[in-house]
């Protein structure tokens, strides 16, 4: 299984997040390119101190997010992320370019040697903060094909935070994340409905039931509940590993340590 081989574990891989600061032209942007890659590598290098599994880097700092992302911000995050893969060059490294900028993903991966990405609007329409998002999994697996990038796996949200599914209301967690496995997804990821929102243990057990490829938890694991999620794939966390637990702070180096320690410790 690629995922096995990845991260070296099938269960409760920690993969935590390097929110790079707000890129050029976005309404908070206030550092160059070159400011913006050093924090970017200053908290890189606390996650691997506290023996991290993976990572993504994510744009979350663009707010608003727009559905149009220019070539600016793709250029950003091609040189945030060659400079981490410089740092960790065997950790392993994921991308994620708000909002569903999944194609400028895919090539910023390519470009900057990483291993996985994060999808939004794989499959089934709904409606995001943003507008509306249609799937993309026919586009962007043909796009991963095109550009020689097959070794970028995709793990793909369902049913996603920050969005209204009732377009989809009669399309159960469990169909979606059999769709999304049939068009050929490399993993789920389960989420809560907002950013350090709470994932429900039970539509973990679900989707972990309904299909047979990596399950991950997308938002709200902290130290209190993180061992109702030890049979997820891999959980992703970002808000917790802030100061005071808010996603927008800067990462906390006892906080992840604590977290950590936890983790190792359920792993037995």
């Amino acid at each position: 299984m690629k995922f096995l081989q990845l991260f070296g574990r099938l269960k409760s891989v920690v993969i935590g997040m390097v929110h790079v600061q707000a890129m050029p032209g976005t309404p908070l942007s206030k550092m160059s390119v070159s400011q913006m890659t050093h924090e970017a590598c200053k908290e890189a290098e606390m996650y691997l101190n506290v023996g991290i599994d993976g990572l993504i880097i994510e744009n979350m700092h663009d707010v608003p997010y727009s559905l149009s992302v220019g070539p600016e911000v793709c250029a950003s995050m091609t040189a945030v992320c060659t400079a981490v893969r410089g740092l960790c060059p065997s950790l392993p490294l994921g991308v994620q370019i708000l909002s569903a900028a999944n194609k400028p993903a895919m090539a910023v991966a390519l470009a900057s040697g990483l291993d996985f990405m994060r999808a939004e609007g794989f499959v089934f329409s709904h409606v995001a903060d943003e507008g509306l998002l249609n799937a993309c999994a026919g586009d962007l697996l043909r796009y991963r094909r095109q550009i020689g990038a097959e070794h970028v796996q995709i793990f793909t949200d369902i049913k996603k935070k920050h969005s209204s599914h009732a377009l989809t209301s009669d399309v159960s967690i469990e169909e979606t994340a059999k769709a999304a496995e049939f068009f050929l997804s490399d993993g789920l990821i389960v989420t809560g409905i907002a950013t350090g929102a709470q994932a429900d243990p039970r539509e973990l057990k679900a989707v972990a039931q309904s299909v047979n490829i990596p399950v991950l938890i997308g938002s709200g694991v902290t130290y209190d509940n993180v061992d109702q999620y030890m049979d997820a794939n891999a959980m992703i966390i970002g808000s917790h590993f802030k100061k005071g637990g808010y996603w927008a702070n800067p990462v906390d180096l006892e906080r992840m340590k604590r977290f950590m320690g936890k983790v190792k410790q359920l792993r037995g």
